[in-house]
Order: structure tokens, then C-alpha cells, then sequence
């Protein structure tokens, strides 16, 4: 049943923080002036902290025992395949997908690929489910129903990525935000699955198995 009691200020102030943070760090007016990494590290921390406000309690939805663990380690595996296949067909079908790929893996150039690890594996990935999922998507789910919350807040996880003006990274995150979604969509209990599954996937997709 939906709870009106939830005020909708919290999650679209959420929203609106998130957009801002993530046109500082993708548009081409302000992201040269930035470190793309340090940018998100600090953005993921900003917003575990909005979900503590907004959401207190959070954490005690977190759960990683076996089956969790294999459910993330599962999770993040069949997102790579999607990437992969989705990339093999785009690039097959657009001319421009190829160099659009290349231009999202610029942005750990010169970068140290221990360091990008750890940030994505215990800040980044994680602080981005905590916040989209546990955080925006509950808040959602609960002031309406979780179909509604589930749509919102793909849309929303896709549309902050607009100022890269990159039609492969919208996409991207389109689909992430589909299948993340629908996972606490239909079991929300498993937060820490899907939060260990972001983590494993950032990690694989950028700097262990790069999709090349």
C-alpha cells in the first residue's frame, strides 16, 4: 500500500542532487576542469550520506552471506554478457557506437588500475546502489508502488548521464538501471547482492575485462 506520509521533497531533492553531480563530472563545459575519479568518488560519498538523511536504516537491509555473495557475483556476470553482446551488435549497426565505447574507456587513461579498482569496488559501485536502489527507488516504491518507483528511478539513473552527450554511455546506464532496478524491484531484500553486483561489474567492465 502506498505510504503518502513519505514527502516527495526528499527523493527529487535526491534526483536533483545526483544530476548535478553528474553534469559537473560528464559535461564537456565543466568535466576538463575536473578528475573524473576523484569527482565520482566524492559523488558516491555524497550521496551515501543523502541516503543516511533521507533514509536512516538503510544498512540494516544489507545482507552478504553465501547466497547473496553468488547472487552479486551471478548478477554482475550476466551484465557483462549483456554489454558485450549489446556492444558487438551496436557496433555492427552504428558507425559511431565504436568510437563513443572508446571514449568512455579514455576516461581511466593514465589512471592506476589498483586505485581505480578499490574505488570502484568499496565507494563507487556500492555508494550508486545504496542511493539509486536502496535509497531513491525504496523512497519511490514505498510513496507510490514499486512498478512506479522502479520506472522513475531507471529514468532518472539514465537521464543524469545526458550532459556526456554519448548515446552509448545513456544506453548504458539505461540498461544497468533496467536490470538493477528490476532485481530490487522484485527482491528488495537482496540489497546487498545488488550493490556487490555493481561493484564486481564496474570493476570487470573498466579494468579487468574491458569490453574491447
Amino acid at each position: 500500500m502506498a505510504d503518502k506520509r513519505i514527502p516527495l521533497s526528499k527523493p527529487f531533492l535526491g534526483i536533483g542532487i545526483a544530476a548535478v553531480l553528474w553534469t559537473i563530472m560528464f559535461s564537456p563545459w565543466t568535466a576538463p576542469h575536473v578528475n573524473f575519479w576523484i569527482m565520482m568518488t566524492c559523488s558516491g560519498a555524497t550521496l551515501t550520506l543523502y541516503t543516511c538523511w533521507a533514509r536512516p536504516g538503510w544498512w540494516k537491509e544489507i545482507r552478504l552471506d553465501l547466497e547473496n555473495i553468488l547472487l552479486g557475483i551471478g548478477l554482475a556476470a550476466i551484465l557483462w554478457g549483456i554489454f558485450w553482446l549489446g556492444e558487438f551488435l551496436s557496433t555492427w549497426m552504428f558507425d559511431f557506437a565504436r568510437p563513443q565505447v572508446d571514449s568512455i574507456y579514455g576516461m581511466k587513461e593514465g589512471e592506476n588500475p589498483v586505485v581505480l579498482t578499490l574505488l570502484m569496488l568499496f565507494i563507487i559501485g556500492p555508494a550508486e546502489e545504496i542511493f539509486w536502489r536502496g535509497c531513491l527507488q525504496n523512497r519511490l516504491s514505498a510513496r507510490w508502488n514499486p512498478n512506479l518507483g522502479f520506472v522513475l528511478t531507471t529514468l532518472a539513473y539514465a537521464l543524469v548521464h545526458l550532459a556526456k552527450f554519448n548515446f552509448m554511455l545513456i544506453m548504458a546506464a539505461l540498461v544497468a538501471g533496467l536490470v538493477w532496478g528490476l532485481a530490487y524491484r522484485f527482491f528488495p531484500q537482496k540489497l546487498g547482492a545488488i550493490i556487490l553486483s555493481h561493484a564486481l561489474w564496474d570493476c570487470a567492465v573498466f579494468i579487468w575485462f574491458p569490453i574491447l
